[in-house]
């Protein structure tokens, strides 16, 4: 038989807590539901990553001559291809509800008419979501045709419009910019957003998984043996932040693995950053995760509101990263907002490495927050500890 006593507390508390997880239904749901169905529902539903060639149904009564060229414009289009024409929209249905088709554009028989009395033409058009990246196809696939169809007739418009529609006529752009992505020359929507979704998964699920642990560890007063043992209060939540941080740093070191190392093999997703690179950033984060979480459990006094406020709050973590909107143009309170939650800075560092190519020397600015954070929530972790383990020898907890 194992005596634990012979151990060090921190060895202890780290093997208590892994039993703890391992013997809770509602934590391992969370675990294996959100890191890995979360990580492979994101990844599968924008698989295609780039539609091309996207199978749709015409529906055409109007049966002229600008319908005819709108039809050839966007079968024209990379997007989309039409696949078929069908005689009415229940038979276009049809065939989308069979798989089929992705999409129906419907043209009705005033098409033509609406466009020369100097209306609005207008045409529905029906698209599948059974994956995110049809929809987006199909529509700017429309969009362009409706550009390119707008330069063809506007001349010959000129006299329905109005002063200030001329105005805007005479005023429209005469030299178009067409931009590329430096890191994303396909404009693909799953190599932009996925390596970001990854990141916060570990830092949604890790806050979850802490909240979880110490809701239960307050609800049930598991620290009272530790309350009563004769060291140290300091030493004492000293050994038990490192000891759970410790548990939390294994599981989550093999949860990343699967994340950001086996998935991105399988779903093309950009993966040019060294084992080594990626190591040296996720230490930090995950660490500094952790510390956060036990800080704040301060405050948990069951298991299941946090996991609601953690859901909530996490959505607006990609923005406040600095990869969808650049961090310099945010106000200065988001800016404070970025330094203080490990998930912004981690996700900058991530994206840097993984999808630019950048080396540790690139992200040290990102790394050195992550490091900093980690101490800081380190030292507020062990403090909120001692708080708990007075009031549990004061019986006040």
């Amino acid at each position: 038989m194992i005596r634990w006593s012979r151990y060090p507390l921190c060895f202890r508390v780290a093997m208590r807590e892994f039993r703890a997880i391992s013997r809770s239904y509602a934590v391992l749901l969370v675990l294996v539901g959100g890191v890995f169905f979360y990580g492979l529902l994101y990844n599968y539903m924008y698989a295609p990553n780039v539609v091309h060639g996207v199978p749709i149904a015409v529906v055409d009564h109007s049966h002229t001559a600008l319908s005819r060229r709108y039809i050839r414009l966007i079968d024209a289009t990379p997007e989309v291809s039409v696949s078929t024409y069908a005689e009415d929209m229940l038979a276009a249905k049809q065939q989308m509800l069979s798989g089929q088709v992705f999409g129906v554009l419907y043209l009705p028989h005033d098409f033509e008419q609406r466009l020369y009395r100097g209306e609005e033409s207008v045409f529905p058009f029906y698209a599948s979501t059974d994956a995110f990246l049809y929809y987006e196809a199909l529509e700017r696939a429309n969009l362009q045709v409706m550009e390119a169809m707008d330069g063809m007739y506007r001349m010959q418009l000129v006299e329905f419009l109005t002063p200030q529609e001329l105005l805007a006529v005479a005023s429209r752009q005469a030299v178009e910019v067409v931009g590329t992505a430096l890191y994303n020359p396909d404009e693909g929507y799953g190599i932009y957003l996925i390596p970001s979704v990854l990141m916060i998964i570990i830092f949604q699920t890790l806050m979850m998984l802490v909240a979880m642990m110490a809701g239960n560890e307050s609800k049930r007063r598991l620290l009272e043996p530790y309350g009563r043992l004769r060291r140290s209060r300091i030493r004492t939540a000293l050994s038990l932040v490192c000891g759970k941080s410790a548990t939390y740093l294994v599981l989550y070191g093999i949860f990343a693995f699967f994340l950001i190392g086996f998935l991105p093999l399988v779903f093309n997703i950009p993966h040019r950053a060294s084992g080594y690179a990626l190591a040296a950033m996720l230490v930090p984060y995950i660490c500094a995760t952790s510390f956060l979480g036990l800080t704040l459990s301060r405050w948990y006094t069951d298991a299941e509101a946090p996991i609601l406020i953690i859901a909530f709050f996490s959505i607006g973590l990609i923005f406040l990263s600095g990869v969808s909107y650049p961090l310099e143009l945010m106000p200065w309170y988001w800016q404070a907002v970025h330094y203080i939650v490990p998930a912004a800075p981690a996700v900058l560092a991530f994206v840097k490495l993984n999808s630019m190519g950048a080396s540790l020397a690139d992200v040290q600015g990102e790394l050195l927050v992550l490091y900093i954070q980690a101490i800081v929530y380190l030292f507020l972790a062990v403090a909120v500890y001692k708080g708990k383990l007075h009031r549990v020898s004061s019986d006040k907890f």
